[in-house]
């Protein structure tokens, strides 16, 4: 790959002092950041390609720790209708018609939707095809951890779905062994558990054997409804997160997602034992409630953001997401100064490398990490005119401001083009095949209107 030169930009290194170069530069060699600021000119290679950046930004590329893949052909499913109706009438009916080749071309969907709003790693909390998942993430030049949607009880699972503990961690084990640091190490699989309502004491506490065996991250929904902490406590005779305590998997390895009904007690102990949050505030707004965001900052939880899946916030866009975050909790607070822009941008770059473990291999422009990192213009309307260069990123900054990305060291995406995935032709396969998926599972949404189809 050789050299590549980024010079005269506004450099957000995001690094351990948070140092912010203003007219610096960053030198990429090969998939790694060989010098971010000032940049020695002894370094740079004569044949070295040099991109001058005129003051556009450079940033750590975006990690968004909770995006569901196999529900990116699946936009829309969800919308306006009460959880039950989504779950058992329309998410389940439409994952469980799924193949393997549309877990791959939605999986690609959802890689060209993260390109374009500047992410670089993410998490996918489980479909049920692994093996299409790597696959696209391989084509698409992203890094991601990820895991089998894993359930072993619950009432109205489809029967494709019915597995035992036992056959659950097997495939996840043989996944595991076929596919993890594929990629060139891009491609990683950890272990999922899908929620409390799915999965047995015994699954857990194995799941959780297993991870630390293999050195590996624990994807979980955790404490995400009301009803689910209601279902443990009639159950367990206690929350969620006080029954996982109890059970032994709160730990540095476990990346828990969506966190809303947790008590102040249980933001302690995710602090004690450096458990990993995902705040996924659009899908959280829509029906789940509002999570203890300041209180887990200011307690020292480890805080990141993640887009959750298409049927339940529709836009895999971080950027919409760090703009959310920086509002919602300002509102149900009633008051403007809770999580203000810097903490939102650390949520959205080391802070999402750290709960994905990977904070030693990127989430910073740091000499040594990994080549991620993304170009950002802040010309025209949306950003301009830029008085405070760092809000702008998180108040005033769209997905399409993001020109460039890079991923180890490859540019995915320039100049707004593409370069890893044919755009046009994922597009147009991707829709036929949600549309068949919708027929093969008898989904039919109704009309909000009265539609009049006109032939030629």
């Amino acid at each position: 790959m050789g050299q590549t030169l980024l010079k005269n930009g506004y450099i957000v290194s995001m690094n351990e002092t948070e140092q912010v170069y203003d007219g610096g530069s960053v030198l990429v060699q090969d998939d790694k950041i060989l010098a971010v600021g000032k940049v020695d000119p002894k370094l740079v290679a004569p044949d070295a390609e040099v991109i001058e950046l005129n003051g556009r930004y450079v940033l750590p590329g975006f990690v968004n720790t909770h995006v569901h893949t196999s529900q990116q052909i699946s936009r829309g499913v969800g919308d306006d209708v009460d959880f039950i109706t989504w779950l058992h009438k329309r998410m389940w009916p439409y994952e469980s018609n799924m193949t393997e080749e549309d877990s791959y071309y939605s999986t690609l969907m959802c890689c060209l939707e993260l390109i374009r709003s500047g992410v670089t790693s993410f998490a996918e909390p489980g479909g049920q095809f692994v093996s299409g998942m790597v696959k696209g993430v391989t084509e698409a030049g992203l890094r991601a951890k990820l895991a089998k949607s894993v359930m072993d009880c619950g009432e109205g699972l489809p029967k494709i779905w019915q597995r035992t503990t036992d056959q659950e961690l097997e495939q996840q084990e043989d996944d595991l062994k076929r596919y993890h640091n594929s990629a060139d190490g891009r491609v990683q699989i950890w272990f999922g558990l899908r929620t409390i309502f799915n999965n047995t004491d015994d699954l857990i506490i194995r799941t959780k054997e297993m991870a630390d065996r293999y050195g590996v991250g624990i994807h979980m929904h955790v404490a995400e409804a009301k009803s689910e902490v209601e279902y443990t406590k009639a159950v367990y005779g206690e929350p969620t997160v006080t029954h996982l305590n109890r059970l032994g998997v709160l730990d540095k390895n476990l990346l828990a997602v969506h966190t809303v009904w947790l008590t102040n007690e249980e933001i302690r102990m995710f602090r004690e034992h450096d458990v990993k949050v995902s705040h996924n505030p659009a899908s959280a707004m829509r029906v789940l409630g509002f999570a203890k965001i300041p209180r887990m900052l200011r307690e020292g939880v480890c805080v990141s953001i993640g887009t959750d899946g298409a049927s339940s916030s529709n836009r895999m866009d971080i950027v919409d997401e760090m703009w959310l975050t920086s509002l919602i909790h300002k509102g149900w607070r009633l008051d403007s100064t809770v999580v203000p822009s810097e903490d939102v941008l650390r949520m959205a770059t080391i802070n999402g490398a750290r709960a994905l473990l990977d904070d030693r291999i990127y989430g910073s422009l740091t000499p040594g990490k990994k080549a991620d990192l993304i170009v950002i213009n802040p010309h025209g309307p949306s950003m301009m005119p830029v008085n405070d260069k760092i809000a702008a990123l998180v108040t005033a900054m769209h997905s399409t401001n993001i020109e460039s990305t890079m991923c180890d060291g490859k540019w995915l995406m320039r100049d707004r083009k593409i370069l890893t995935l044919d755009e046009e032709a994922i597009l147009k396969e991707a829709s036929a095949r949600g549309a068949a998926i919708y027929d093969r599972a008898g989904i039919h949404l109704p009309d909000r209107f009265p539609v009049t189809k006109i032939a030629d």
